[in-house]
Formats: C-alpha cells, structure tokens, sequence
C-alpha cells in the first residue's frame, strides 16, 4: 500500500509562484510513474504533467514554460513548480504515483487533493 500526502496548497496572486510537493508512504517495492492532476469545479480531473522513475517528463501544452515536475527518488517525493499562475490554474491539485508492492505486483495510487487558489 502507498499513501500519497500533498502540501498545502493556498491562494496566489496572479502571476505568483507556488511549489507543491507530495511524499509517497507505506509499504512497496519501488514508486514509478508519478503525475500532478487537477479538477477545477465544474470540469474533469485533467493531467497537468507526470515524470518517470528515470527523470523524463510530459506537460500538458497550457503549462509549458510555467510549470515544471520534478521529483527525488531517494524521498520518494513528486514536486510541482508552478509559475506566472493564471486565474485558470485554480483548481484542486492531485498527485498520482503507480507503486511496485513486493509481489511485483502495480498499482495506482491519489493523494488527497490540495486546493490551489490564482486571484488578486
């Protein structure tokens, strides 16, 4: 089992920056593939970016150049780094890890969302 604990969030002025951060817990094997998701209300949960165990990254086309998905394999930590946030980044921020249990067996795991918040 892996839990997966986010940050807090908060709110941000438009243009402001903010670094989410989220700790992979519990009892695997190894952590895979980890990704940010977001549901704003109103809409589906759409994938923001996600990063392999080896580093290799994919963001979604309205983010590039101002977010930017890291992670630190020894902490088991995906991070977040968002920058000149627009009103429409708002939304709750998931994060998303696929976790190797001792039986080699994958399975895909959310945190809890945390609430990020663009407004003057």
């Amino acid at each position: 089992q892996v839990q997966l604990v986010e940050s807090e969030g908060g709110l941000v002025q438009p243009g402001g920056s903010l670094r989410l951060s989220c700790v992979a817990s519990g009892s695997f094997f190894s952590i895979g593939l980890m990704g940010w998701y977001r549901q704003a209300p109103g809409k589906q949960r759409e994938l923001v970016a996600t990063i392999t165990s080896g580093g290799s990254t994919n963001h979604r086309d309205s983010v590039k150049g101002r977010f930017t998905i890291s992670r630190d394999n020894a902490k088991n930590t995906v991070y977040l780094g968002m920058n000149s946030l627009k009103s429409e980044d708002t939304a709750v921020y998931f994060c998303n890890a696929n976790g190797r249990d001792y039986d080699n067996i994958v399975k895909n795991y959310w945190g809890q969302g945390t609430q990020v918040t663009v407004s003057s």
